[in-house]
């Protein structure tokens, strides 16, 4: 999907209110997501305007994320930019029309970002261990989404520049029964998992729930 105007497709989620408090399991589990969208990203450049808040090279990324915040209210505006001199290339980015969609953002990944790096694991309840999956589960499924990805037939890695990011896709991999490394690379962080089977469980945790695909 590639927008050049402000249209979004209908029929999406009803708009869910969001408050100042913490966000419940759903709610926390889509605005984690955005957020960790927005980090698979490099910083927004000072001469960007100050409603930006994302700007991607994946129609994909940009798409899923305008998804996302409108389940909590106005969807952000699309903007299509084609840009190079000899080799062209499009970014999508995405403005915010609502003042607290840069809060809800920042709200909740750090939410999201404390329950899935909770140590105190013992004696947590069914729905905290299945609220921490499900947190994992969406940060892989952004970072396989908007970052850049390492296919090897021994692994599958995310290129990041986000070590907050790096540490959260970490310990994602080993709540969804995988292993993760992290490896410093030239203006990056390379987060590996192994190939077989721990590579077939964050595949398979990294694709879109059924009841979210439109």
């Amino acid at each position: 999907m590639i927008w050049s105007t402000g249209t979004h497709p209908s029929g999406r989620p009803s708009v869910r209110p969001v408050g100042v408090g913490p966000l419940d399991r759903t709610s926390l589990t889509d605005a984690f997501e955005a957020g960790c969208l927005i980090r698979c990203t490099r910083t927004v450049s000072v001469r960007q305007p100050a409603s930006l808040l994302a700007e991607f090279s994946s129609a994909a990324a940009a798409a899923r994320l305008a998804e996302l915040l409108s389940r909590f209210g106005p969807p952000p505006r699309p903007e299509r930019v084609v840009a190079g001199v000899r080799r062209r290339y499009e970014l999508h980015r995405l403005h915010a029309v609502d003042s607290g969609q840069s809060a809800l953002l920042v709200g909740g990944w750090r939410q999201g970002r404390s329950v899935l790096l909770d140590p105190s694991v013992a004696g947590a309840t069914a729905p905290r261990h299945a609220l921490r999956h499900d947190l994992a589960a969406a940060a892989w499924r952004a970072a396989l989404l908007a970052a850049g990805r390492y296919v090897r037939t021994t692994i599958l890695g995310v290129r990041i520049t986000d070590t907050e990011l790096a540490a959260v896709l970490v310990r994602g991999a080993h709540l969804l029964g995988s292993t993760a490394t992290v490896a410093r690379r030239s203006g990056c962080l390379l987060v590996t998992v192994p190939g077989g089977a721990d590579r077939e469980r964050i595949l398979r945790h990294g694709v879109r729930p059924a009841s979210l695909a439109s």
